[in-house]
């Protein structure tokens, strides 16, 4: 039996598709196909589940949905992203009740987390977490976004100030600030301990 990659006329026809015509996996929308993304190695995995039940610890569990469920529509290419972690409002879940996309239309969620997996400064999936999505993300006006980085030792919080990320970066013992988390009582290392 032969498979072909769908392949679609426009962007607003990929949304429009049903989810039974899809195929399964995690796939980005890039120029007109669904382009297959790696699966996540196990220990960014485990940090992002391991965030994720720190978080729920703080009470918000009802709008954090478990970690790359999300899909989120950007501009640029890929058009379509799935962070690590996405912290939604309510009115997230009512638009989106039979779906997991975050449209264009739809406003941005309060956060997003990345995990970066392992790779020097010239590496594929360093130059796309600390610059791509990092970009669109700001570009889609999500108010912050964390980057947990397992192979520098850091948390780094990102805070959009007049549409670009202003950075603070923990290690260790450092309390994490988070302006979503005001009461939030997290070290760096306990993120990472996942």
């Amino acid at each position: 039996m032969t498979f072909t990659k769908p392949r679609f006329a426009s962007f607003e026809a990929y949304l429009m598709a049903e989810a039974s015509n899809l195929p399964e996996g995690r796939c980005e929308y890039w120029d007109g196909e669904l382009v297959s993304v790696m699966s996540e190695s196990l220990e960014n995995e485990a940090i992002a589940n391991y965030l994720y039940l720190l978080l729920v610890q703080t009470g918000v569990y009802h709008k954090l949905l478990s970690p790359g469920k999300v899909e989120i529509v950007v501009n640029g290419r890929p058009r379509t992203r799935f962070p690590d972690l996405t912290l939604l409002d309510d009115a997230h879940l009512v638009l989106m009740e039979s779906s997991t996309r975050l449209g264009a239309a739809m406003p941005p969620p309060r956060l997003v987390v990345e995990v970066v997996s392992p790779g020097d400064e010239n590496s594929e999936n360093y130059i796309r977490d600390y610059q791509d999505k990092r970009n669109q993300y700001a570009d889609r006006g999500i108010p912050e976004y964390w980057l947990i980085d397992p192979q520098r030792s850091w948390v780094m919080v990102g805070t959009l100030v007049s549409g670009t990320y202003q950075f603070v970066t923990y290690q260790g013992d450092d309390a994490i600030a988070s302006p979503t988390f005001p009461e939030l009582n997290l070290t760096a290392a306990q993120v990472l301990a996942g």
